[in-house]
Protein backbone atom coordinates (compact mmCIF):
# COMPACT_ATOMS: atom_id res chain seq x y z
CA UNK A 1 0.00 0.00 0.00
CA UNK A 2 2.72 2.28 0.58
CA UNK A 3 4.30 1.90 -3.11
CA UNK A 4 0.89 3.23 -3.93
CA UNK A 5 1.11 6.30 -1.85
CA UNK A 6 4.79 7.32 -3.32
CA UNK A 7 3.38 6.78 -7.08
CA UNK A 8 0.03 8.66 -6.73
CA UNK A 9 0.98 12.18 -6.97
CA UNK A 10 3.10 11.59 -10.85
CA UNK A 11 0.13 9.52 -11.77
CA UNK A 12 -2.34 12.90 -11.32
CA UNK A 13 0.15 14.56 -12.77
CA UNK A 14 0.78 12.80 -15.97
CA UNK A 15 -3.59 12.53 -16.42
CA UNK A 16 -3.74 16.23 -15.51
CA UNK A 17 -1.67 17.00 -18.59
CA UNK A 18 -2.53 14.16 -20.58
CA UNK A 19 -6.01 15.44 -20.51
CA UNK A 20 -4.72 19.26 -20.81
CA UNK A 21 -3.08 18.56 -24.14
CA UNK A 22 -6.04 16.54 -25.76
CA UNK A 23 -8.17 19.40 -24.75
CA UNK A 24 -5.69 21.34 -26.73
CA UNK A 25 -5.52 19.15 -29.19
CA UNK A 26 -9.23 19.39 -29.54
CA UNK A 27 -10.04 23.21 -29.89
CA UNK A 28 -6.59 23.59 -32.13
CA UNK A 29 -8.01 25.56 -35.25
CA UNK A 30 -7.60 23.54 -38.91
CA UNK A 31 -4.94 24.75 -40.83
CA UNK A 32 -5.53 27.26 -43.99
CA UNK A 33 -3.98 28.72 -46.60
CA UNK A 34 -2.80 32.40 -45.56
CA UNK A 35 -3.20 33.81 -48.73
CA UNK A 36 -6.63 33.08 -49.71
CA UNK A 37 -7.86 32.90 -45.90
CA UNK A 38 -6.80 36.61 -45.00
CA UNK A 39 -8.67 37.91 -48.55
CA UNK A 40 -11.70 36.13 -48.18
CA UNK A 41 -11.92 36.89 -44.50
CA UNK A 42 -12.21 40.27 -45.54
CA UNK A 43 -15.41 39.87 -47.03
CA UNK A 44 -16.65 37.27 -44.21
CA UNK A 45 -19.43 38.82 -42.05
CA UNK A 46 -17.95 36.68 -38.79
CA UNK A 47 -15.71 37.69 -36.44
CA UNK A 48 -14.21 37.24 -33.33
CA UNK A 49 -14.75 39.83 -30.48
CA UNK A 50 -12.78 39.51 -27.61
CA UNK A 51 -13.85 41.34 -24.81
CA UNK A 52 -13.43 40.88 -20.80
CA UNK A 53 -16.49 38.88 -20.98
CA UNK A 54 -14.54 36.14 -23.17
CA UNK A 55 -14.73 35.71 -26.91
CA UNK A 56 -17.85 36.15 -29.09
CA UNK A 57 -18.41 35.27 -32.49
CA UNK A 58 -20.06 38.94 -33.91
CA UNK A 59 -21.20 39.01 -37.40
CA UNK A 60 -21.07 42.57 -39.60
CA UNK A 61 -24.55 41.97 -41.11
CA UNK A 62 -26.22 41.31 -38.45
CA UNK A 63 -26.09 43.25 -35.47
CA UNK A 64 -27.98 41.07 -33.18
CA UNK A 65 -26.15 37.75 -34.35
CA UNK A 66 -23.92 36.36 -30.69
CA UNK A 67 -22.36 33.39 -30.22
CA UNK A 68 -20.43 32.32 -26.97
CA UNK A 69 -19.11 28.92 -27.81
CA UNK A 70 -17.04 27.07 -24.89
CA UNK A 71 -13.36 28.00 -25.55
CA UNK A 72 -12.75 24.38 -27.17
CA UNK A 73 -15.57 24.73 -29.55
CA UNK A 74 -14.79 28.71 -30.59
CA UNK A 75 -12.83 27.98 -33.67
CA UNK A 76 -14.97 24.97 -34.72
CA UNK A 77 -17.85 27.10 -34.71
CA UNK A 78 -16.08 29.79 -36.09
CA UNK A 79 -15.07 27.55 -39.45
CA UNK A 80 -18.72 26.15 -39.75
CA UNK A 81 -20.17 29.61 -39.88
CA UNK A 82 -17.65 30.41 -42.74
CA UNK A 83 -17.49 27.32 -44.36
CA UNK A 84 -21.73 27.78 -44.44
CA UNK A 85 -20.79 31.23 -45.73
CA UNK A 86 -18.28 30.28 -48.18
CA UNK A 87 -20.42 27.73 -49.78
CA UNK A 88 -23.58 30.74 -51.05
CA UNK A 89 -20.80 33.37 -51.34
CA UNK A 90 -18.07 31.69 -53.21
CA UNK A 91 -17.38 30.49 -55.95
CA UNK A 92 -14.55 29.51 -58.58
CA UNK A 93 -14.58 30.48 -62.61
CA UNK A 94 -11.58 29.89 -64.55
CA UNK A 95 -8.57 30.35 -62.59
CA UNK A 96 -9.51 32.82 -60.12
CA UNK A 97 -11.98 32.29 -57.02
CA UNK A 98 -14.70 34.97 -56.72
CA UNK A 99 -16.42 36.46 -53.58
CA UNK A 100 -19.92 37.41 -54.55
CA UNK A 101 -21.94 39.66 -51.96
CA UNK A 102 -25.94 38.56 -50.81
CA UNK A 103 -27.54 39.28 -54.30
CA UNK A 104 -24.45 37.41 -56.56
CA UNK A 105 -22.90 40.34 -57.48
CA UNK A 106 -19.13 40.07 -57.61
CA UNK A 107 -17.01 42.11 -55.05
CA UNK A 108 -13.82 40.64 -55.12
CA UNK A 109 -11.94 38.46 -57.04
CA UNK A 110 -8.13 36.65 -56.59
CA UNK A 111 -6.51 34.37 -59.13
CA UNK A 112 -5.92 30.91 -58.17
CA UNK A 113 -1.91 30.33 -58.87
CA UNK A 114 -1.40 27.15 -57.06
CA UNK A 115 -2.84 23.90 -56.70
CA UNK A 116 -2.09 24.12 -52.90
CA UNK A 117 -4.68 26.76 -52.79
CA UNK A 118 -7.17 25.16 -55.13
CA UNK A 119 -6.76 22.40 -52.79
CA UNK A 120 -7.43 24.36 -49.49
CA UNK A 121 -10.59 25.67 -51.02
CA UNK A 122 -12.26 22.53 -51.87
CA UNK A 123 -11.39 20.97 -48.29
CA UNK A 124 -12.14 24.38 -46.16
CA UNK A 125 -14.69 25.39 -48.24
CA UNK A 126 -15.87 22.48 -50.39
CA UNK A 127 -16.05 24.49 -53.47
CA UNK A 128 -14.77 23.04 -56.81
Amino acid sequence: MNNWKRFLPWALAILFFGFGITAFLESKPSSKNEHIYTFVTTYSPYYLDKRFGGIQIKSKEDPDFKETPSNTMLFKQLESLEKAWGQKHLKITGDALVVLDNNGSTIGSIPLTTEEERSFIDSYYGIR
